[in-house]
């Protein structure tokens, strides 16, 4: 009986979050955004091969799409901690519908050329560089402290449901209407996101009374990362799954037609096996109702990711390595979505913009630098020698988080009683 109420306790937290009319806003926005943002890049992709035939600028568009986040994010967080993260967010949402409709312009008006895509690509990717920490920084806003895990859970729900949705909708449209409309749709798409963050009651921003130079700001968020052991050793470990785990999507169309002479279509039976593990993580995480418990998920989420690559790295029967997709993509969602959590949870709030932009570079920024260098390698040696070392890399990553584990413990204990 007592087991049975405590299930359903935790099926009905599920949703918590959304009781809080400010999330429910927002996330209501987010399902009509992301859809578009996933269609739009299947458009993107397949115009550009359409255009060019060449798998190399495939890889260009998202380097130059990805690689600002790198480079341009720890400057850009600073202004999420100087500035009214709300009015920053319907900046940077404006900016991104212009550019998917920008896309559409050109587009259908047949004007388009690579170096349009490429420009825009990178206008995205800079807009994207002052986005991502300033929503990631704005959830404690959103909801009260204690439902703050469960809305980053929701968050992860609907960006893999989305990925599920999305190029899947986007593949019919190019089909049917062509890439034109659906940059459009994309670019009306953020009217969700623009209307949910207008209707929004938030209380008044406060100012800082003092503006230091922003290289001064710069430096001091990078000592307070750098020396707040527990958020290094989150930030580290991201980079880790990043450089190496993340790539599995990259190579996932290799892997298929190579190692498990497949097609198409069991490139998208695999993806959508990634898609459940991921969309179940996120339900799980949900679920959750404390951070407390939360190191110990992350260390097990990254053997679990360690393990998974090394037996696909072995793996050469098709319906085998549709199985062990499932705890990939799990995994993945469960590591990146705590980490998260935990880094919210732990960070100051005067600094929490500057800690999300460094978990953006980390986590967005890394992948695309990884990708290029495990491809470039696997010229030599070969893809599933990269996906055996990969794996390898998440588990002595994972074991060394467990070494510092104890300190992040002590430190969210500490948090939880403020």
């Amino acid at each position: 009986r007592k087991r049975q109420i405590k299930v359903g306790s935790s099926i009905s937290h599920i949703l918590v979050s959304l009781k809080t009319r400010n999330f429910r806003l927002y996330f209501t926005g987010m399902c009509v955004s992301l859809v578009g943002t996933w269609m739009q890049q299947i458009a993107m992709s397949w115009l550009v091969y359409e255009l060019t035939g060449s798998v190399l600028l495939l890889a260009t568009i998202t380097f130059v799409a990805q690689i600002p986040i790198l480079i341009a994010t720890p400057f850009m967080s600073v202004f999420v901690d100087r500035f009214d993260r709300h009015k920053i967010l319907l900046f940077t949402q404006s900016l991104s519908a212009l550019q998917a409709l920008l896309l559409a312009w050109l587009t259908l008006s047949g004007q388009v050329q690579v170096w349009h895509l490429i420009a825009l690509s990178l206008f995205i990717g800079l807009i994207n560089a002052l986005d991502n920490p300033t929503r990631q920084a704005f959830y404690p806003s959103l909801v009260p402290k204690e439902n703050l895990s469960n809305a980053i859970a929701l968050n992860s729900a609907v960006i893999n449901g989305s990925r599920l949705f999305g190029p899947a909708i986007g593949g019919v449209l190019i089909g049917l209407v062509g890439e034109g409309l659906c940059f459009l749709l994309n670019g009306i798409s953020y009217l969700g996101v623009i209307i949910a963050l207008l209707a929004m009651q938030l209380p008044a921003h406060k100012t800082k009374s003092e503006k230091q130079h922003i290289w001064h700001d710069l430096q001091k968020g990078f000592h307070y990362v750098s020396r707040h052991i527990p958020i290094r050793t989150l930030l580290m470990l991201m980079s880790v799954i990043s450089f190496f785990g993340l790539p599995l999507m990259t190579f996932l169309p290799a892997y298929v037609k190579d190692i498990l002479n497949g097609d198409s279509q069991l490139l998208g039976i695999l993806l959508s096996c990634i898609g459940i593990g991921s969309f179940s993580a996120a339900i799980y995480l949900a679920a959750r109702k404390s951070v407390i418990g939360l190191a110990k998920v992350i260390m097990f989420a990254a053997l679990i990711l360690g393990v998974t690559l090394l037996l696909l790295s072995f793996i050469d029967i098709p319906w085998l390595a549709a199985v062990v997709c499932i705890p990939a993509g799990f995994s993945i969602i469960i590591t990146v979505a705590s980490i998260n959590t935990l880094l919210q949870t732990l960070s100051d709030e005067d600094k929490r913009g500057r800690v999300m932009g460094y978990l953006a570079m980390t986590f967005t920024g890394i992948a695309p630098v990884g990708s290029m260098m495990l491809g470039f390698i696997e010229k030599y040696t070969g893809l599933p020698l990269i996906i055996l070392l990969s794996g390898i890399a998440c588990i002595l990553a994972g074991s060394i988080f467990e070494y510092y584990r104890p300190r992040i413990i002590r430190h969210v204990h500490s948090s939880e009683r403020k």
